[in-house]
């Protein structure tokens, strides 16, 4: 039986410590690379990291600068904006992979045609789900 993930839209700041760790395992030479576009409930052009997990698929919202801002304000990265070598080793223990660097260059179009009232309450917790 296939069963659709939730998705979510989120905001990084605003997701558990732990799924902020798992992009950074994801994603240890920053996010602006890996952003990707798609039109919003009201058509606005958004951009979005993607992120998978086995429970839900984030569209985690943020533009190139503040992708840079995120790593540019993390301990976690050096200063150029790669993630430190102990926070890797860190990483690979508790998640338990190895990292590799995901570059894809592409443009995703995601159409947000409305919201149901799933949506609406999970937005006022600063998640939307798509």
């Amino acid at each position: 039986m296939n069963v659709t993930k939730p998705r979510v839209v989120k905001d990084f700041e605003k997701l558990e410590a732990i799924i902020q760790q798992k992009v950074k395992h994801t994603f240890p030479y920053g996010f602006t690379e890996d952003l990707i576009y798609y039109q919003d409930k009201d058509g606005n052009r958004v951009s979005a990291l993607p992120f998978d997990t086995e429970e839900k698929y984030y569209l985690i919202r943020m533009t190139i600068s503040q992708a840079m801002q995120i790593v540019a304000d993390d301990d976690d990265y050096d200063d150029d904006g790669e993630l430190k070598e102990e926070i890797k080793s860190d990483y690979e223990s508790k998640f338990g992979e190895k990292m590799e660097e995901s570059n894809e260059e592409e443009e995703h179009s995601y159409d947000d045609d409305g919201e149901d009232s799933q949506v609406a309450d999970k937005e006022e917790e600063g998640e939307a789900i798509y």
